[in-house]
């Protein structure tokens, strides 16, 4: 039986209780060993919903894209990113809450609130906002976000994959899969790679470019 797709229910909610301006964000990025964190900012508009929303998870990559392009011409989207710089230094957690602090920020104007995927609540968001545990299944705002975010960091490690051939990333989008870390030990660590993250940190040390 397939599962429910996402829909409006909770942004319909929201708005019905006063607020005209309601957000999705979502992230993407934060398994990888490489590149950065990226989330998505999304307000749609309910009379121009393209159709085949649904977690990017579960969408084949060019139709990720279709929709990804579709979205672009029909609702606010702002895109915020933290750095792999910025991962090593504040933690994965926190740099995946500064980046979505940063897409709510980009959007073209402010919202009444905003619908996070997941179970925390980043630090200094600008607007009252409501965490939803699996959202970009169920949120159709939310599910807009992962597509967005999803699309946009695959084109930026794509990018990566040309400045720092051999690991794949055109294909693995930095995750560590059996080709990437067969890479990492082979290569070495790139200027890309999250050198707080274990297998990483692991390969720095066995080079004894830092201490255990």
């Amino acid at each position: 039986m397939p599962r429910p797709l996402p829909d409006l229910s909770r942004e319909t909610r929201l708005i019905a209780a006063g607020s005209a301006r309601v957000a999705g964000i979502d992230e993407v990025g934060r398994g990888p060993l490489a590149g950065p964190v990226l989330a998505a900012a999304v307000v749609l508009d309910p009379a121009r919903l393209p159709p085949g929303l649904a977690d990017s998870k579960t969408l084949r990559p060019a139709r990720r894209a279709e929709l990804a392009a579709a979205l672009h011409t029909c609702a606010e989207i702002g895109i915020g990113m933290a750095t792999v710089e910025e991962i090593d230094s504040l933690n994965i957690l926190r740099a995946t809450h500064l980046a979505m602090c940063r897409a709510l920020a980009a959007l073209p104007a402010p919202v009444d609130v905003a619908l996070i995927d997941g179970n925390s609540l980043p630090a200094g968001l600008a607007c009252p906002a409501e965490t939803v545990v699996g959202g970009d299944a169920h949120v159709l705002s939310i599910a807009a976000a992962s597509i967005v975010a999803k699309v946009a960091r695959d084109r930026i490690m794509t990018d990566l994959a040309c400045l720092h051939p051999g690991y794949g990333w055109e294909r693995n989008a930095g995750y560590g899969t059996k080709e990437h870390l067969l890479a990492l030990k082979r290569l070495g660590p790139s200027p890309a790679h999250r050198r707080s993250f274990r297998p990483v940190h692991n390969i720095l040390c066995e080079l004894g470019s830092i201490s255990p």
